[in-house]
């Protein structure tokens, strides 16, 4: 490696010498190089080198679990808005396993505003989004507080089979879903939500610098001693 992990580079710059790394996202190979080809943050795991993007909109792939909202309420189905720059569509026949008459009043089922977990099935050559509602943990949000963090931040904010995340909802206590696009649905005692809230805007941007858990963990312990505290006086 000519680049340590978690560096930002430059397109054009060269990260890697030798047959021993493969290129991924973002990168690509010319000869024994493997060369950056945009703006973005190094991850290296293993033998895999791939970039992430430092900024942009969310690209829709298939498979992955995000949090949207209804934007609108056709006769066939919904259109939800997914931090996407492409359009998102749930149908009728896979909003539920309930039997939904043509014509019937589907604002029963989702109506304007409401915020859902859902799962990309398909993105056509059209870029357009078909979701679906049917599978484990899909499902109407509650109420709760919604916030929007960059996607390319969603691995780091998620962390290592589900650390990071983890390690937030056990200190506020609040129920936490992060969506894959970068829509984060958080809901608990409001004290609870702000902590949570502020402890993603960490994650968020410091995610590029090193010893990042550590860090996450100290400003909980921190914040959640000066909440007790405060009850206290």
């Amino acid at each position: 490696m000519l680049v340590a992990d978690k560096s930002i580079v430059v397109p054009g710059e060269e990260v890697a010498v030798g047959m021993d790394f493969l290129p991924t996202e973002g990168v690509y190979r010319d000869g024994e190089k493997l060369v950056a080809s945009r703006l973005g943050l190094l991850s290296v795991d293993g033998r895999l080198v791939k970039l992430i993007p430092l900024a942009g909109k969310y690209l829709p792939k298939r498979g992955d679990v995000i949090v949207g909202k209804v934007v609108d309420v056709l006769i066939s189905g919904w259109r939800i808005d997914i931090n996407s720059a492409y359009t998102a569509m749930l149908s009728m026949k896979d909003a539920t396993s309930e039997f939904i008459a043509r014509g019937a009043d589907l604002t029963r089922y989702f109506t304007f505003g409401d915020y859902i977990v859902t799962n990309i099935v398909n993105v056509t050559s059209q870029n357009l989004v078909d979701l679906t509602m049917k599978g484990p943990g899909l499902r109407k949000l509650s109420e709760g507080r919604v916030i929007t963090v960059a996607p390319n931040k969603v691995p780091r904010i998620i962390g290592k089979q589900g650390s990071m995340v983890g390690m937030v909802k056990d200190a506020t206590g609040c129920r936490i879903t992060v969506g894959q696009n970068g829509i984060v649905w958080l809901q608990g005692e409001p004290s609870q939500e702000a902590l949570a809230v502020a402890a993603i805007r960490k994650v968020e941007s410091e995610s590029h610098i090193s010893g990042l858990t550590e860090r996450i963990k100290a400003f909980l312990d921190d914040e959640t001693k000066k909440l007790q505290a405060a009850l206290n006086v």
